[in-house]
């Protein structure tokens, strides 16, 4: 089975910056045949999309990340990466990384494979 785990997440004070990591393992077809994604949920409200990167490493963002976090992927350790910048209290969130075998790939595509998240607090 393919697993998901996040590391990297903690607390950092607004304008500060983190790096979040996510390894996987398990998979079936080559990791650079997957659609990769980081997504949150903040409390009491419901998980979106944060970016992606598709298979040929173009990647799309959420407008409220554009320009200050950067995804990026190891296609040879099977590994989802995301550099957090000028973070701001309403980044605060549970983070997840997710995964989906698919030549598609879209901030709001259905993943299929999700880790159980790492925690980021900005105060």
């Amino acid at each position: 089975d393919v697993q998901l785990v996040e590391s990297g997440g903690g607390s950092v004070q607004p304008g500060g910056s983190l790096r979040l990591s996510c390894a996987g393992s398990g998979f079936t077809f080559r990791y650079s045949d997957y659609c990769l994604g980081w997504f949150r949920q903040a409390l009491g409200k419901e998980r979106k999309a944060v970016a992606v990167v598709a298979r040929d490493g173009s990647t799309a963002y959420s407008d409220s990340v554009e320009g200050r976090f950067t995804i990026s992927k190891d296609n040879a350790k099977d590994s989802l990466y995301l550099e957090m910048n000028s973070l701001k209290p309403e980044d605060s969130a549970m983070y997840y990384c997710a995964a989906v075998r698919s030549a598609y790939c879209y901030p709001n595509y259905a993943m299929d494979t999700w880790g159980k998240g790492t925690q980021v607090t900005v105060s």
